[in-house]
């Protein structure tokens, strides 16, 4: 017999903005059977912690977390704590065997019939802790055969249903069409939208394929479908994201399945903004540029991945380019879009990284002109070909070197966003701070979460709401974040 009795259930998310679309998805899912949802774990009967597997910092803050979790059992309403995401798919009953406090130990494979899991916890039992398996031999090497085959393996974020919806679905699906398998979790005026997952690439440091899988894009249909339910619910800037959103369309025969599926995003009524994250530089094409460039609605604004600037160092990290590529690349994104936002990442540390590597980023990011530069350092990952490598850096010199080019990269920085001030920025309302007395939000250049708010002085109550579009000046900087006056 079901058990019908309501429950509730608090997710808990870390990492990155795709791990936010999997928890949303895991939300619309548990909605629509019949679990009440609520913000705070201390409420919930059961905390689902959304783990992130990325790096060690990552590792060690979902640890925290389900460890935080789990002493709720003895002070709050929480009976139970269940481990899912990327540290639970990549580690498994490993983790499990070294967390007890954790009740369950879930991977990808279970987010379909998450409800029937947490109830048999809430029941006394303790599920079998997920064994990990490399995801990307799940699906066929030929990314045009994996679309065939897409549907029967888990991919977070992808919304696949196992029947149809009902006409009073829970989750809002619309009465035809593809079904949306999602539940907001906030109330902010921007979403992130999840257009494909996976990775094809095979970079030495980086582990996420083996756990996320090989690449699949979603169809155009369902995303379509996902960012009417999301404009529907308010939400003004969809935030596309991916493992790689240069690969997506290869799997659907049509590599410029991007530039084709921008302009479709930004005619639905209410989507104001589309932004496109993580693109490859070695996958860039002219025509995805100018797509970005030239489709109205579409933010100028361009996630590269870059990571280094040394040519062999690259070669030798499994990744391909040089500082002068990349500075020709820049180059081209700015003859497009002058006040483009661009924002990377980089490690440094890398094994055989030697002073003669670290010279020549230093003078690619000098050039530039990034606004935004994530620093880490180099830490061995299990199962990546860079684990085994030779000519591993002592930790003290990967500090040095961290602390090194975060140095320059923050002024850098600082100065970029000193070149924003007199320019008009359109700054989309985010949150009203009656305390400090700013409207804070971000400009059409500035990514969510990590990138840099700009802020609007109020003087008395605000004229504005979350979700409004604000024309304004720039006038002053506060590192990174600007300050502007509505114009």
């Amino acid at each position: 017999m079901t058990d019908t009795t309501s429950r509730s259930v608090a997710l808990v998310t870390l990492g990155c903005t795709r791990n936010e679309v999997d928890s949303e998805e895991l939300a619309g899912r548990l909605a629509a059977e019949g679990w009440t949802l609520v913000d705070d774990a201390a409420e919930a009967d059961v905390a689902v912690v959304n783990t992130c597997g990325f790096v060690e910092q990552a590792k060690k803050d979902s640890i925290d977390t389900l460890l935080e979790a789990a002493e709720l059992k003895e002070t709050g309403r929480t009976q139970a704590v269940v481990a899912v995401g990327c540290l639970a798919e990549r580690y498994g009953k490993e983790l499990a065997d070294e967390l007890p406090d954790a009740d369950a130990v879930l991977g990808f494979d279970s987010y379909a019939d998450m409800s029937t899991h947490l109830r048999a916890v809430l029941a006394g039992e303790r599920p079998e802790a997920h064994v990990p398996q490399d995801r990307r031999r799940l699906l066929p090497i030929s990314p045009v055969e994996r679309q065939e085959h897409a549907g029967e393996v888990a991919l977070p974020g992808h919304g696949y249903a196992a029947e149809p919806a009902p006409e009073d679905d829970l989750t809002g699906a619309p009465a035809t069409g593809p079904r949306v398998v999602r539940a907001r979790l906030d109330g902010r005026p921007w979403a992130p939208l999840k257009i494909a997952s996976g990775c094809d690439r095979r970079c030495a440091f980086c582990a996420i394929p083996a756990f996320r899988g090989a690449f699949v894009s979603r169809r155009p249909t369902d995303v379509i479908a996902e960012a009417r339910w999301l404009a529907e619910r308010g939400v003004k800037e969809l935030f596309l994201v991916s493992e790689n959103s240069t690969s997506y369309g290869k799997d659907l025969g049509d590599l410029a399945l991007l530039e084709k599926l921008l302009p479709e995003l930004t005619a639905i009524e209410g989507i104001e903004r589309v932004r496109v994250s993580y693109l490859q530089p070695a996958e860039i094409r002219p025509a995805l540029l100018e797509a970005m460039a030239a489709t109205p609605g579409v933010v100028p604004y361009f996630d590269i991945s870059f990571q280094h600037a040394s040519e062999p160092l690259l070669r030798r990290m499994r990744r391909f380019g040089s500082r002068t590529a990349f500075l020709e690349l820049l180059g081209r994104v700015r003859a497009l879009a002058p006040g483009a936002g661009i924002r990377s990442n980089v490690i440094v540390g890398f094994p055989g990284e030697t002073e003669d590597d670290v010279a020549e980023l230093e003078a690619f990011l000098t050039d530039a002109r990034l606004d935004v530069t994530g620093v880490f350092g180099y830490s061995d990952e299990d199962g990546t070909e860079a684990e085994g490598y030779g000519e591993k850096l002592p930790e003290d010199v990967i500090a040095e070197r961290v602390e090194r080019i975060t140095s320059l990269v923050e002024q850098l920085n600082w100065q970029r966003a000193e070149e924003r001030i007199g320019s008009e920025v359109v700054v989309l309302i985010e949150e009203i701070d009656d305390e400090e007395g700013h409207a804070i939000g971000r400009a059409d250049f500035q990514g969510p979460d990590v990138d840099g708010v700009t802020m609007l002085a109020l003087d008395g109550e605000s004229p504005w709401a979350v979700g409004d579009l604000v024309p304004a000046v720039v006038v002053d900087t506060e590192g990174i974040d600007l300050l502007a006056e509505p114009s």
